[in-house]
């Protein structure tokens, strides 16, 4: 399975002992997903199964970035699809001072100095917040990873 076939937001499951029978998704005896139940993602089927005991999905991860930070391996996206996310390579992780921030209706655009295009956050930094750790995939300057208050020196981290 690629990245590009996910559909975020996922859901972290806590162990690789799903199986997949009948059309439910199963995980220790709790359903996951109930694709013999009407709906286009995950959630709207489990609202709708008559099944009443389903696994509790804790913690959703909205984006490739919290994919990247979490540490756990297994996974449900929001099309029901059970997979096992290894972290096989290594990126560098650069940090930037922040140039100026662009306040649009629904999120911010943030340039950094050194490149050329803005970086989308969904809200405005905190004002002591002068410098951007970005992760550079395949050497180019892919997502915020965090920002900080005083410049650290570059890293690398698992992805």
């Amino acid at each position: 399975m690629n990245l590009s076939d996910i559909q975020f937001p996922i859901y972290v499951v806590h162990t690789d002992d799903v199986v997949r029978q009948d059309g439910i998704l199963w995980c220790e005896g709790a359903v996951i997903d109930d694709r013999n139940t009407v709906g286009s993602s995950l959630g709207e089927r489990r609202l709708k199964t008559p099944m009443k005991n389903l696994y509790d999905l804790k913690y959703q991860i909205d984006d490739f970035g919290g994919l990247i930070k979490h540490r756990g391996r297994f996974y449900v996206d929001s099309n029901g699809k059970f997979f096992i996310y290894e972290k096989s390579k290594s990126a560098k992780l650069k940090y930037h001072l922040i140039g100026k921030l662009e306040h649009k209706d629904v999120a911010t655009l943030m340039w950094i100095q050194g490149i050329p295009f803005p970086f989308e956050l969904p809200r405005p930094p905190a004002l002591n917040m002068r410098y951007a750790g970005i992760l550079y995939i395949n050497n180019k300057p892919s997502f915020v990873y965090e920002l900080c208050a005083e410049f650290k020196k570059d890293s690398w981290r698992k992805i």
